[in-house]
């Protein structure tokens, strides 16, 4: 088991009560898996972005140590 830090932006952020979180997974846990678990999947069909200590990856990178993840909402505008 790890701790992760979590940082969700926008929406997400309101869903989960706050913009900084920090989460126990199972190392290989993928991005998927804990989007699935905080009961985000709805957002991931709407085009969450996901990133690793600042790089973009996809939904089924695994978890591979304490690092920090962010959960990036499609932004939309006018």
């Amino acid at each position: 088991m790890v701790d992760v830090r979590l940082l969700a932006f926008g929406p997400v952020a309101e869903r989960l009560g706050g913009r900084h979180h920090v989460v126990e997974v199972e190392l290989g846990t993928t991005l998927q898996a804990l989007v699935v678990h905080l009961g985000l999947s709805d957002w991931l069909g709407m085009g969450m972005a996901l990133a690793i200590d600042g790089t973009h990856v996809e939904a089924s990178t695994p978890i591979q140590g304490p690092v920090e993840i962010a959960l990036l909402p499609p932004v939309s505008g006018g």
